[in-house]
């Protein structure tokens, strides 16, 4: 059993600590937002709660919230072994988050990085400890996904890759390694199939819904593109591309206008309960 920290409430951290405490490890739960905290207090009661009736394994919902502590405050990191960190795509606040969590926690603290976007390295050299800084891209609904792609930084030990391999798999994660660049593989590829998606509906190409079902009627794709999009978030989307575009200053990562536009509205997808799919009902 290992202490771990999670920084950010949003749905990729509510997942993470879910995956967590459900593989009975104590998890340390942060946001600023309070509000955010209780939502993903109701969120993971419910998910465990439905887990044997989604064809998943009986879980007990109250025993996994009790392995989790929700709080505001980075003080409550101090004693964690590992911390992860699950907080908006944006460079910006990442930047700002990094030396607070440098004082809030041990010198000998891991600290991983849930990105799809920002280079390890990149992250680590806003801290006192790089060769304590690994990357793993989870996907998202982190607790039914097996895989995640395990990306260390420059300055990376290989202490600090077998700390962060033995937790992914006690969580249940195959660790799969990729090196540092930008977007790594998964990203890499599917932010420009989204981007390009909603290139086609924004220039009245086709609709949201014609879209996805190419992609599924032709290629045998679960899910479309779009529909890929609502759930990670249009927002998310929108910061992942910008990174992209940014990073290689590539025109081929402009980020499409639609997502701009969506994004400002607040039509962020699954999440906000429309994006280019309506989920109200």
């Amino acid at each position: 059993m290992t202490l771990v920290g999670v920084v950010g409430a949003g749905v990729m951290g509510t997942g993470v600590a879910q995956n967590l405490a459900t593989s009975e490890h104590e998890a340390v739960l942060i946001d600023v937002d309070p509000g955010k905290l209780a939502d993903a207090r109701d969120r993971i009661e419910l998910e465990c709660r439905m887990s044997r009736m989604l064809g998943g394994p009986e879980i007990d919902a109250a025993a996994v919230l009790g392995r989790i502590t929700f709080g505001t405050e980075l003080e409550l990191l101090a004693e964690a072994e590992v911390v992860i960190e699950n907080i908006t795509e944006n460079w910006d606040l990442k930047s700002r988050l990094y030396p607070k969590l440098d004082e809030a926690c041990k010198a000998d603290t891991v600290f991983v990085v849930n990105t799809s976007a920002i280079p390890i390295t990149k992250v680590a050299a806003l801290t006192r400890r790089p060769d304590k800084v690994m990357g793993v891209h989870f996907m998202n609904p982190v607790p039914m996904k097996p895989s995640c792609e395990f990306i260390p930084g420059y300055h990376t030990s290989e202490s600090t890759k077998d700390i962060v391999r033995e937790l992914l798999l006690s969580m249940g994660k195959k660790p799969i390694p990729v090196n540092d660049a930008s977007g790594f593989v998964s990203n890499r590829v599917l932010m420009l199939t989204v981007n390009e998606a909603a290139f086609l509906v924004h220039e009245g190409v086709a609709d949201a819904e014609t879209v996805d079902e190419v992609f599924r009627g032709c290629f045998g794709h679960p899910m479309g593109p779009l529909e890929t999009a609502d759930l990670i978030g249009v927002d998310t989307i929108l910061y992942s591309v910008e990174v992209l575009y940014d990073e290689f200053n590539d025109s081929k990562y402009r980020p499409c206008p639609l997502l701009k536009q969506m994004t400002a509205a607040g039509l962020h997808g699954r999440k906000s309960g429309k994006g280019f799919y309506n989920y109200s009902g």
